[in-house]
């Protein structure tokens, strides 16, 4: 057991099933988009998804490029504040390209909603999200995709604080191999 590990109540997904989700998922938008003419542009929300669109992009066998963007909501809590603002834009101009938004976990949807429109407004002609964990029991904001997006989830996660696999509690655990429940103790 590691020193992160005593912090974790219980595993929710293991490294295992992590991986061989991420090669369904890559395997899936290959399919869905070897069509396309125009490569898309994959864009990770810093700094939680890096991880997850590492392992995804090494799973599409199409040409694409990639770029990062940032949204601020949580700070160092465990609540989204509900007002994200960007604080890291893109360097790829994306007009009339298919963009896909690659996000660790879509809690409220207001992060994504804040981030869709973003996009809009810099002229992608569409916007796809791929979460590796989605929390619909959270959900205030019903996001509306872009043109022919599409919305990809790796895992419905329950309403619990969980980290690892790129995700923080005050940025820390995002190097577990895995995603955890973090012992309540740790953040109250």
């Amino acid at each position: 057991m590691s020193s992160l590990d005593k912090h974790i109540e219980r595993v929710l997904f293991s490294a295992q099933a992590i991986a061989d989700r991420v090669a369904q998922l890559g395997s899936e938008i290959t399919s869905e988009f070897s069509g396309d003419s125009e490569p898309p542009v994959f864009v990770g929300v810093a700094t939680g998804a890096c991880l997850f669109l590492a392992d995804l992009v090494r799973r599409i066998d199409l040409p694409i490029s990639i770029d990062f963007i940032r949204a601020d909501s949580y700070g160092s809590g465990t609540v989204s504040s509900g007002s994200p603002r960007i604080s890291f834009d893109l360097k790829l101009d994306i007009t009339n390209k298919h963009v896909f938004l690659v996000e660790d976990i879509v809690d409220t949807g207001n992060t994504l909603n804040c981030l869709i429109e973003h996009l809009k407004l810099k002229k992608a002609s569409s916007v796809s999200v791929c979460t590796l964990l989605d929390k619909p029991s959270r959900r205030k904001v019903y996001f509306k995709l872009l043109g022919d997006g599409k919305f990809y989830s790796g895992f419905e996660c329950p309403d619990e604080f969980v980290v690892g696999y790129g995700m923080d509690f005050a940025e820390q655990f995002r190097n577990l191999s895995y995603i955890g429940v973090l012992k309540p103790e740790c953040y109250m």
